[in-house]
């Protein structure tokens, strides 16, 4: 077993799934739990599309890139390259906060 799905998951039997069967169990499950307008959107199409949104969430969320990185088990050089929107947006955010603390500590003219 040289893959983490081979490990993770098991069949009805309680077998480990092989890697060939694995697209079609994934494909079963996707029909079976989402909605028809869902899975024509190709939401979560691969299981790899999962581990994606997550790691966007926790950007999306203000998790700290370094820590984002070390979770997902990359380097912070692969997840400034794959999720460089949402670092751009987690800038712009910091921007908008040390701007507001700002205004909070210098006084206002005529003071």
């Amino acid at each position: 077993m040289s893959r983490l799905t081979d490990v993770l998951f098991r069949n009805a039997a309680g077998n480990y799934i092989e890697a060939g069967a694995y697209g079609i169990t994934w494909r079963r499950a996707r029909e079976a739990a989402l909605a028809l307008d869902e899975h024509a959107l190709a939401l979560a199409k691969r299981p790899y599309d999962l581990r994606h949104a997550g790691i966007s969430f926790w950007l999306a969320s203000g998790v700290d890139p370094a820590e984002c990185a070390r979770r997902a088990g990359q380097s912070i050089q692969v997840l400034f390259r794959y999720y460089a929107k949402f670092l751009a947006e987690a800038r712009n955010h910091a921007n908008t906060l040390i701007e507001e603390s700002m205004r909070r500590w210098v006084p206002e003219s005529g003071a």
